[in-house]
């Protein structure tokens, strides 16, 4: 009898397998959707599935899925799926903070934040912000009752030390979450770097195809994540089971699709680094990017995102018009690259001629190829 590998399974393989149930003869390896808003309940309530909004079967496939790669081998991991990555975000906020808290949130992070913001002020929670890069949080952390943390930042690509912070956040008594977003959990894992939340849109590459809306709170503390889920159930934030579903199928690639999106970012990286023209571009890859160092400590991947910036507005979107490979859509993480110049939205701190660029799986020979030619034809008249 061949005895069984002792050997720690790969990114790929475990994505591949996550999540899924145990086989059963002539049943899919990967059940289909459940769609149910309740389920059959005789006499006391008991089992794990009565109602939908609380609980359905192809989340928890899901669910199960992530907490695999967030925190490999560790049991007591529970995540939880949500509507959206925003919905994600709010549960632990909400759930966490009471009037007269502080929580300190990254000055540089996701472009909704300010609204954030303003609604966590209405509820008498004290808000302050700081840069990511520089580990810069640290300056005001004193008194917080959290900590979030968003690493790489979005989108001017910052990183900060997540060790250090969540050290320096549980010496003082604060909870730490870290937007686990554009690393995605085989770019970085912020539960055993320290965190308490890892929280993520799944619309972005985890699932990478830009056609499902999902988010996800992973934690290792059962009171924690008890308190998240209590939130989700009040206000409803579901996933729908078709997006849950689409969600798990699509899992199965996601190393594949991060070591062809890492590498192609990391190319037209430096393609951009070789033309006139093109400044402030970033990238946590490249070896002379103010966040490498400490970007090399803790993540396995880099990721598919480039920021740099173009000399102008009308350059920027001509630029943008020229591409023929890319898409000048919001968003990042598919499998089809996209760009767009970030500043038409406002809110992020970002030069006119900012590009987020979001290199998809295309062939890296054809995308730098797009990029260069697209540069040449926005230059200037």
């Amino acid at each position: 009898m061949t005895e069984p590998s002792t050997q720690e399974p790969g990114d790929g393989t475990r994505a591949v397998r996550a999540g899924l149930p145990d086989p059963v003869k002539n049943e899919p390896t990967l059940p289909g959707p459940v769609f149910a808003a309740h389920f059959h309940l005789p006499g006391d309530v008991s089992g794990p599935y009565a109602y939908g909004r609380d609980e359905n079967p192809t989340w928890t496939h899901l669910e199960r899925a992530i907490s695999e790669l967030e925190a490999p081998g560790s049991s007591g991991v529970e995540t939880l799926a949500f509507a959206s990555g925003m919905a994600a975000i709010s549960a632990v906020l909400f759930s966490q903070l009471r009037a007269g808290d502080v929580v300190v949130l990254p000055a540089d992070g996701y472009q909704v934040f300010p609204l954030v913001r303003e609604q966590l002020t209405a509820y008498g929670i004290e808000v302050r912000t700081a840069p990511t890069g520089g580990d810069a949080q640290l300056d005001v952390l004193d008194g917080a009752r959290l900590l979030w943390l968003e690493t790489p930042s979005n989108p001017g690509l910052d990183v900060c030390d997540i060790r250090r912070l969540a050290d320096a956040a549980h010496a003082r008594g604060a909870l730490v979450a870290v937007d686990n977003t554009l690393a995605t959990p085989l770019g970085q894992r912020p539960l055993e770097l320290g965190a308490d939340f890892a929280v993520a849109s799944g619309t972005k590459q985890l699932t990478g195809h830009g056609d499902v809306l999902l988010g996800y709170v992973a934690c290792a503390d059962a009171e924690l994540i008890a308190s998240v889920k209590r939130w989700r159930k009040i206000v409803g934030a579901i996933p729908g089971p078709m997006e849950a579903w689409l969600a798990h199928r699509s899992l199965a690639t996601l190393e594949l699709r991060a070591e062809r999106q890492s590498a192609n970012a990391l190319a037209v990286a430096r393609a951009l680094l070789a033309r006139a023209g093109v400044s402030g571009v970033r990238h946590p890859g490249l070896p002379d990017d103010p966040s490498h160092g400490v970007a090399a400590g803790q993540m396995r991947r880099f990721g598919c995102v480039v920021a740099f910036e173009l000399p102008s507005r009308a350059q920027a979107e001509r630029f943008l018009d020229a591409l023929t490979l890319v898409d000048d859509a919001t968003s990042f993480g598919g499998v089809r690259s996209t760009a767009e110049r970030r500043g038409r939205w406002g809110g992020d701190a970002v030069a006119e001629g900012f590009i987020r660029f979001s290199a998809g799986a295309e062939n890296t020979e054809d995308l730098v190829a797009d990029v260069l030619r697209a540069l040449d034809e926005a230059r200037d008249l």
